[in-house]
């Protein structure tokens, strides 16, 4: 049973109607803010006051009073050992109707002054949820876009690193994350490969990437209608980043010639991509599950005279003609380096002349 004095009106309205608004336009529970509102007054109350364990505070859900209140126990006169926690049942029968000996009633305490306090416990509280909310809400809105291309502003550089704005929510372009060569100017759209979204107290913590072999997939996505509606898929990418990329791509659909698609009429598709990715070169060649027949098509540009492979150890020996080994090498190794990155093999160029 549970004895109380009428909740006041004091700006109830006010606050109730803000609780309201708040759980209508951002989707916060009203319930989750008066609970906080409880525990944070129930702590302010006992460091102000000293109130022991049985005190509570109540938010009143209909006239939005709030009030301190002591659980006492009624108990026979001559057995009363703690007032703090007990009333005799004579006191409690002369102030309170159908009152016996065993029940739990709750007597407001509320301190002088308390209004003051509650008040000022109650709007540090909401601003806290709200920004908890819109914290949280920035990073479910950006978790979505882990591992996918998003466009920033450049804002400025800080010392090597590049203070990107993403809309809501400001990333930093790390040195080691930035194509070697390329400078930004303040204002200038740029896109960015999203590497990892955490969640902080501070708000989401963005790790965004030029270099990431990702990034230059995910700039194919976008760019080619094939690759979105699966027509054509992307097999495996290797790169590196300011110089030289290595694609490989297939289709099931004997029409449809992959390479061509991503190439686009006239070069248009890869040399948007090019040009988004400041002039780096990109190879473009068709995945094979012939291991043989994939390695020569990763050493393209180049001639190929023969491939030999270990499965097992994931090796191959090519032998190419004379002419072309510093073409199937490439400028200091690049060719063949990235052909071992894109078909998982280790490569073995011979020339045909010197066996």
């Amino acid at each position: 049973m549970a004895a109380r004095k009428k909740a006041t009106v004091n700006d109830r309205t006010e606050l109730l109607e803000a609780l309201d608004e708040l759980e209508k336009e951002k989707q916060i529970s009203k319930e989750i803010i008066i609970q906080a509102i409880e525990s944070s007054l129930l702590a302010a109350c006992k460091d102000e006051y000293g109130k022991s364990d049985n005190i509570k505070v109540i938010f009143d859900r209909e006239t939005g009073a709030i009030g301190v209140y002591a659980e006492m126990e009624i108990v026979e006169d001559d057995l009363l050992e703690d007032e703090t926690t007990q009333m005799a049942f004579s006191v409690a029968d002369a102030k309170y109707k159908n009152i016996k000996v065993g029940d739990v009633i709750d007597i407001e305490v509320t301190p002088k002054n308390f209004g003051r306090i509650a008040a000022q416990k109650a709007k540090q509280v909401v601003v806290q949820k709200i920004r908890e909310e819109e914290r949280k809400v920035l990073y479910v809105q950006y978790l979505e876009k882990e591992r996918e291309v998003i466009t920033g502003i450049v804002q400025r550089y800080s010392g090597r690193n590049v203070c990107i704005n993403l809309g809501k929510v400001d990333a930093i372009l790390m040195e080691s994350e930035q194509v070697p060569g390329e400078r930004f100017r303040p204002t200038e759209h740029i896109k960015l490969y999203v590497v990892e979204v955490k969640d902080t107290p501070k708000g989401p913590r963005i790790t965004v990437s030029r270099t990431h072999p990702e990034f230059v997939k995910r700039l194919f996505e976008e760019e080619v209608t094939e690759i979105q509606d699966g027509t054509v898929e992307i097999k495996s990418i290797a790169r590196e980043a300011g110089s030289r990329t290595k694609i490989a791509v297939t289709t099931q659909i004997p029409d449809v010639d992959a390479v061509g698609a991503c190439v686009g009429m006239n070069g248009a598709r890869v040399n948007a991509i090019v040009e988004e990715l400041r002039g780096e070169k990109i190879d473009i060649v068709n995945w094979s599950e012939s291991p043989e027949v994939f390695i020569e098509n990763a050493l393209s540009p180049s001639e190929v005279t023969s491939v030999t492979v270990d499965e097992e150890e994931k090796t191959a020996r090519v032998i190419v003609p004379e002419n072309q080994l510093s073409l199937a090498i490439g400028k200091e190794g690049q060719n063949a380096r990235l052909a071992a990155k894109l078909t998982g093999y280790k490569v073995d160029i011979k020339c045909e002349e010197t066996l």
